[in-house]
């Protein structure tokens, strides 16, 4: 391809919209433009970047034995009521109507409709098992989107579905896809974590993460030397024993339109760790729990709903708080609450002389002591670890870093085929569910991904395999005949073997070119200039590593080939 015949469109300044270095990159390199707040269009190097992602997906997917479908975006809404995940996808769906009043949604995965697909499709044990998958964009109305193609509203989602007879062949499948992730990975140049994970609305019991490192990633990855690598969300923690102090007087204090325990701490002069927070959940519809955790932890709900035996929990409404507690929010505590049901986080076994809310307005306790003052039903782990924290397995401390989710794999188990009747007869002839697994990989996100960990102070530093282009041929005088003939020839020897090669015959400076060059960051680069020809040289140059050399005319090719294989070994990550 040359430059003047495609689209490229780079920038010269950052956008004030970016927000990381991912998003200012790619803005800058021409690969994506902003419509709106988590849309975006895909550029044409942008695009033969998220072509070549999704080929390793695919290719990796098809030597796995997935087999691949495509599926509606466009869902009917009473496939979800069926499933039962209308209400728990809630606001994070894009919901229309028809013409009709028939109601829909834009698919933000595709559980209920490849489940309903094999319900009407596969009848007998001997058709299973099969593992289906599809490459497409998805929808979800995020709050806040941000960070470029990180959390988007559309993006583009390899989503797969397994099906078998029993749990132990689903297993079997879950190891395939989990490998066969590894090797995606692997091949898009990335440096992943993968991580224990929560199975949050998907359903399942088991669930691991691939977290591509990164300082700006959303996700906080926990671990301990030899012990178990978790998603923040799910990693175990134990704190550290409270202070063994000595008991005082129950003391009721006023403390006028203080709730927030930042503002406590500074009206009381401690510290957050002396507050217990005390938290109304609402569970399903009728029943109402009090929650405790010292105030310097923060209550995880995905740990509370496993406590609990339910799919998700809900801070109770303010009308629901003043009922049981007596008062307001923001003054809620344990002391007298005798007819509500209390869980307490670990942070607050045995914790003595500390500060809660008072059940009465502008009103809390001073010198609160658990075991004296307060009736708990039950001590678990519900908090967020924090740094301090150690490991239950491993007595050691947790260390904590950021990534980027990348891809996701589920043991969904019987949730989908049950409610949706994908059903099979067993060999016995008996009516028996399909065991589900699902698999996500962020296509577009995985770019987004490999540019954080892959880039320097001039632009991007790609792999060859995911390159928009390869090789670059640049010459620098272009007024100069000798060279746009050698650059043509060398364009024309790497097209007719096979080669992805852009050719720069912009008439611009060397300066823009060389900027380009480096911003958009094409592995190896070509550049033909009129004093190097007077010697009979050109020089090769290696964006990753910066190494540069200059060869005669006829070694060009083989020395381009040479580094474009180097290319793709050389580790970047930072």
């Amino acid at each position: 391809m040359r430059w003047s015949k495609t689209f490229i469109a780079t920038l010269r300044e950052d956008p004030q919209e970016a927000e990381i270095e991912s998003h200012r990159l790619m803005l800058r390199a021409g690969m994506i433009q902003k419509l709106s707040a988590g849309l975006y269009t895909f550029l044409p190097i942008g695009l033969k970047v998220l072509r070549k992602v999704a080929a390793i997906v695919r290719d990796e997917m098809d030597k796995a034995g997935a087999i691949e479908l495509r599926m509606p975006i466009l869902q009917p809404e009473q496939i979800w009521e069926k499933s039962g995940r209308l209400n728990l996808m809630g606001e994070l769906m894009m919901k229309t109507e028809d013409r009709n009043g028939r109601r829909f949604v834009l698919g933000p995965t595709h559980e209920e409709i490849i489940t309903d697909f094999v319900s009407r499709r596969i009848r007998s044990y001997k058709d299973l098992p099969k593992n289906f998958y599809q490459i497409q964009t998805k929808f979800r109305d995020e709050i806040r989107p941000r960070f470029g193609l990180i959390r988007a509203k559309e993006f583009i989602m390899k989503d797969g579905y397994s099906f078998s007879v029993n749990e132990e062949n689903a297993k079997v499948i879950y190891k395939e896809m989990y490998e066969a992730y590894g090797r995606i990975f692997s091949r898009c140049g990335l440096k992943t974590e993968v991580v224990e994970a929560s199975t949050g609305v998907m359903g399942g019991n088991v669930s691991h993460e691939f977290m591509a490192i990164a300082d700006t990633g959303e996700d906080v990855i926990v671990s301990s030397k030899g012990g178990p690598v978790a998603n923040r969300e799910l990693a175990a923690r134990m704190p550290g024993p409270n202070p063994d102090v000595s008991e005082k007087a129950l003391k009721k204090v006023d403390t006028p339109n203080l709730k927030r325990v930042e503002e406590l701490a500074d009206f009381f002069k401690v510290s957050t760790d002396a507050f217990i927070k005390t938290l109304i959940y609402s569970i399903g519809e009728d029943q109402t729990i009090g929650v405790l955790v010292r105030g310097d932890y923060e209550i995880n709900e995905t740990k509370l709903a496993i406590c609990l035996g339910v799919s998700q929990v809900s801070l109770a409404c303010d009308e629901t708080i003043e009922r049981v507690t007596g008062a307001p929010v923001g003054f809620a505590g344990p002391v007298g609450l005798k007819k509500l049901r209390i869980i307490a986080d670990e942070s607050v076994r045995g914790i003595k002389d500390v500060i809660t809310g008072a059940n009465q307005v502008d009103t809390h306790y001073q010198h609160v002591s658990v075991n004296r003052d307060c009736e708990i039903a039950e001590y678990a782990d519900l908090a967020f670890a924090i740094p301090g924290d150690v490991c239950p397995k491993t007595g050691k401390e947790l260390s904590f870093k950021r990534g980027i989710e990348v891809g996701q794999v589920f043991m969904l188990g019987t949730k989908y085929s049950k409610s949706l009747g994908a059903t099979f007869l067993d060999e016995n002839g008996k009516d028996k569910p399909a065991v589900m697994g699902c698999y996500g990989v962020g296509v577009s996100r995985t770019i987004a991904a490999f540019v954080e960990q892959n880039s320097d102070e001039a632009g991007i530093t790609w792999i060859p395999e995911i390159a928009p282009y390869e090789f670059l041929v640049l010459p620098i005088n272009t007024n100069e005949e000798q060279v746009i003939k050698v650059s043509e020839e060398i364009y024309e020897s790497l097209l007719s073997q096979n080669k992805d090669v852009l050719l720069d015959d912009r008439k611009e400076s060397p300066g823009v070119k060389f900027k380009d060059a480096d911003l958009i960051g094409f592995p190896v680069q070509i550049v033909i200039g009129k004093r190097n020809l007077i010697e009979g040289l050109v020089e090769v140059r290696l964006r990753r590593t910066r190494e540069s050399v200059k060869v005669p005319l006829e070694k060009a090719i083989e020395t381009a080939l040479q580094m474009c294989e180097k290319a793709a070994k050389i580790s970047f990550v930072k």
